[in-house]
């Protein structure tokens, strides 16, 4: 007998964490999307530094969750891998539309969108499949998805969108020839719009470099 692989569609819970409270005060939202190995609650600490006053930010959930180094004690989490791809980042956005909607930003605030490692994946989709204009969108040591092309953001031609690539100058996730290909992409995409940030460092959040992305 052939075995055959279906599909069914069913209602799921996930979780998400905020930092600070949205009030009259609030300038800056945050929208922050982990790397693959953090679970929310912890990444959202990195953002601690900022001005509680000022910034409000939200830290999504990604859904797959799994034990790290083998050691059942640990837990990290993954956005999305190679595996039914198509299907599960429309289950991802689709959650990130309902943290989206439950959160009610209001449109004078200025939204900011940080994709860290496998995140920079999720927000870039995220903002190209929603059209989604933001006030700067931050792509922090993360590969730029393969699929992406410049009429994915011809909505924001006449936006005046911050756009930032942070990577530590150590990171061994991107050599050389992964680091060009990556900057190779993000022209395509966006021209000479954007701000190129090294710093001295790995694969890895410095709370130090975050206070200075606004």
């Amino acid at each position: 007998m052939e075995s055959k692989e279906k599909t069914v569609t069913y209602t799921a819970k996930n979780t998400y964490v905020s930092l600070n409270a949205l009030t009259s005060e609030t300038k800056n939202v945050w929208m922050v999307f982990h790397g693959i190995g953090y679970l929310s609650k912890y990444f959202i600490k990195y953002f601690m530094g900022l001005d509680a006053k000022e910034n409000y930010i939200i830290a999504p959930q990604a859904p797959s969750k799994y034990y790290l180094k083998n050691e059942y004690k640990y837990v990290g989490a993954s956005w999305l891998t190679k595996e039914n791809t198509l299907a599960e980042t429309d289950n991802v956005l689709n959650y990130i539309d309902a943290v989206f909607e439950a959160e009610q930003i209001p449109s004078n605030i200025n939204l900011i969108l940080l994709g860290f490692s496998q995140g920079v994946s999720v927000a870039m989709r995220w903002m190209a499949k929603r059209k989604l204009r933001c006030h700067t969108l931050i792509l922090y040591a993360g590969g730029i998805p393969k699929e992406l092309t410049p009429e994915d953001f011809e909505f924001l031609n006449q936006e005046s969108i911050k756009i930032k690539l942070v990577y530590g100058v150590h990171d061994g996730y991107l050599n050389a020839e992964r680091l060009n290909s990556e900057k190779n992409k993000i022209d395509h995409l966006f021209g000479n719009r954007v701000e190129i940030i090294p710093f001295d460092g790995g694969h890895e959040m410095k709370p130090e470099i975050i206070q200075n992305l606004i």
